[in-house]
């Protein structure tokens, strides 16, 4: 097992991105123009990493599976973006939102990394308001600020319930003038299907044209992973349906060490799964918490009574409730972390308090919220004894500025109105903070590989805080990976072109063509989707929001055999050399149901609880996390053996010198 060098700099932490940035190694104007980067994925992290490294000087192609980079999942992002401004006054700071990272991490991420993630914050506002991004403001013009589970202060910045879209339209406006000066060439409709590797660094990518099927070889100076998460390997997540694992599995299959594949975010925030003919989950903001009050009937017989349809919410009075969240955790209340949200919605499903058909839902109600702004509304019109329907009124008129599309799109898939009705909400894998390892640099331990975004480990430990996830796709792309990839470009200044046609991309599509042809010829009896949702069942039934053991050893046996007869009997129709939706599945559950049985792996060899992994074996007796920091404190980073079964671990200790470790608490 090796020691993993993660390049972080020595020296005091304030410091060390700026000491690094004065240290590494850069390339002149006039040689940028001679170097080509590849970008795999045009989301947050890509699409603001590829408009950057184009605006510099470099060439850039750009690869995204959707038909315009304006549909990544990014823009699904809904609640806001985090940044350590202290608009409001009320203590935030570069200090306070590092800690209030590594604190929600459990304590499982690098030190320097989320200090220069804080540190970094306050310029990509400053960022997306120079390009037009439009922020909320309060009434004197200043941009406004709410808050997030985890915190005690107010510093997520957000546009309505639209903040991942309207932060994505801003990059994609940065890479389209890029595009019109001819330094980004976008290949939309394409999907990289493997690396290459020359001479030990990564070199280009073997990519599938999705419209025509054509098979293509793409070189490059360095190649840059930007595809998010692997949240799919549940079937049913808050992801797209086109979300995949494949970009990030295939390179770890050439070499990169795959990190901490067990830390998978629980979102508490999501409608409920409504029955078998579901496909993906619907994410209602977390920035409802900050108004909603989640609480499920004190009394068993209520909760009875309502899911058989005797009962409404309604009818219970504030005494017949049970407001959890703030009986459990006074000092957050409704805004604890989300895995800490999640889990407690669980144990009150499980205890027998859910609220709907299937007694998998928690209420999420607005009701105190409607009073409270509408009694503020009145007073501040002058009208100092309101009637109750005035106060009404005016109050949801504010819930309705702040939070109107979300509350739209949950009465459109629900069909209840969710001002006369609280909402019903439960868990929902929504993100993960595993991915591949990198170094400080961004770089995976294929030299000229780099990662950004979700795809990598670094900044989240096991729980990542919301509003962070744009944070830091912004973070490295903006302001970490145009810096830093420049160290290792330097040494490429007089290469040259890369050409195509040597062994190396013999070698790699020859491999991609023996894949997808295995896929076409396999006469299977089972579609795509068959072997999908059973390993999503296993997942979420042995691997979700609580795993021990016994059910992780399960899991790895039957993923392993799912995969066997994936292999024997997936019927994948249609041809390969044209438009083939069901070929593009294909290949990505292949990479699933590998990813899958690692995930378990992982899962299975950390005999602790923190964050978003909870072992039911190690938990304090109030039911929360227990951690083991003299065994565990180091990220988990997994080589490819040709198994996944049996990946070799290697360890990457995390050393804290500027905050102490202790439990993590939220009462």
């Amino acid at each position: 097992m090796s020691k993993l060098d993660s390049k972080i700099p020595k020296g005091p932490l304030a410091d060390k991105w700026t000491k690094h940035k004065n240290d590494i190694n850069l390339v002149n104007p006039a040689n940028k123009r001679n170097i080509d980067v590849i970008m795999v994925g045009t989301g947050l992290a890509g699409g603001s990493a590829a408009a950057t490294l184009a605006e510099l000087g470099y060439n850039v192609k750009t690869f995204c599976y959707q038909d315009s980079p304006r549909r990544a999942h990014s823009i699904a992002a809904q609640g806001g973006i985090n940044a350590a401004k202290n608009y409001q006054g009320d203590g935030d700071s570069n200090y306070r939102l590092f800690y209030d990272t590594i604190k929600g991490g459990d304590y499982r991420s690098r030190e320097a990394n989320v200090y220069r993630l804080a540190e970094v914050s306050a310029n990509i506002i400053d960022q997306c308001v120079a390009q037009g991004v439009p922020f909320a403001r309060e009434y004197g013009g200043y941009l406004d600020n709410r808050s997030f589970g985890g915190v005690l202060v107010s510093r997520t910045f957000y546009a309505k319930g639209q903040t991942g879209q309207q932060l994505l339209l801003g990059a994609y406006s940065a890479m389209n003038r890029q595009i019109n000066r001819g330094k980004i060439t976008p290949y939309n409709r394409h999907e990289m299907l493997d690396l290459v590797i020359v001479d030990g660094k990564a070199r280009g990518i073997i990519a599938r044209d999705l419209v025509t099927g054509e098979i293509e070889r793409h070189s490059a100076h360095a190649v840059v992973i930007a595809s998010g998460g692997y949240g799919n390997v549940f079937f049913l997540s808050t992801n797209a349906m086109g979300s995949n694992v494949t970009a990030s599995w295939k390179i770890h299959k050439r070499g990169a060490y795959f990190a901490n594949p067990c830390y998978t975010q629980i979102h508490p925030t999501c409608i409920p799964v409504s029955g078998d003919h579901q496909s993906k989950l619907t994410l209602m903001s977390e920035s409802l918490r900050n108004d909603g009050r989640i609480w499920v009937p004190k009394k068993k017989e209520d909760a009875e009574a309502i899911r058989n349809g005797k009962k409404k919410p309604n009818d219970l009075s504030a005494e017949e409730r049970d407001y959890y969240l703030e009986r459990r955790y006074p000092s957050f209340g409704n805004l604890v972390p989300r895995d800490v949200a999640s889990r407690a919605a669980k144990e009150r499903c499980d205890a027998g308090f859910g609220v709907n058909k299937t007694g998998q839902a928690v209420y999420l109600d607005f009701a105190s919220a409607i009073e409270r702004y509408g009694k503020e509304q009145a007073a501040i019109h002058g009208n100092h004894n309101p009637s109750k329907e005035e106060v009404t009124k005016l109050g949801k008129q504010v819930i309705e500025n702040k939070y109107g599309n979300l509350f739209q799109m949950y009465e459109k898939i629900v069909d209840e109105n969710p001002y006369e009705t609280p909402m019903m909400i439960y868990p929902a894998v929504h993100y993960t903070m595993g991915g591949i390892w990198v170094d400080y640099n961004l770089q995976s331990t294929i030299p000229g590989c780099y990662v950004t975004g979700e795809a990598n480990f670094s900044d989240h430990g096991a729980n990542r805080l919301g509003a962070s996830a744009l944070m830091q796709g912004l973070a490295d792309g903006y302001f970490v990976l145009p810096y830093t990839i420049g160290d290792y470009l330097s040494k490429d200044i007089k290469t040259g072109k890369i050409p195509t046609d040597t062994k190396e991309f013999d070698e790699a599509e020859n491999k991609v063509r023996e894949l997808l042809e295995k896929l076409i010829n396999n006469k299977g009896t089972h579609s795509v989707d068959h072997f999908h949702k059973k390993l999503g069942h296993i997942m979420w039934d042995k691997c979700g929001m609580a795993r021990n053991a016994k059910d992780l050893e399960s899991a790895m046996a039957e993923i392993r055999a799912l995969r066997e007869e994936f292999w024997r009997d997936v019927k994948v129709p249609g041809g390969m050399n044209e438009m083939n939706a069901e070929l593009e599945k294909a290949t990505r559950v292949a990479d699933f149901l590998e990813l899958g049985e690692l995930f378990a792996k992982d899962a299975l060899h950390r005999n602790e609880s923190c964050g978003g992994h909870f072992r039911e074996e190690y938990q304090t007796e109030e039911g929360e996390a227990l951690r083991d920091d003299e065994n565990f404190m180091y990220v988990a980073a997994w080589e490819y053996t040709g198994d996944p079964g049996n990946e070799v671990l290697h360890k990457e200790e995390l050393e804290y010198e500027n905050i102490e470790v202790k439990s993590r608490s939220y009462k």
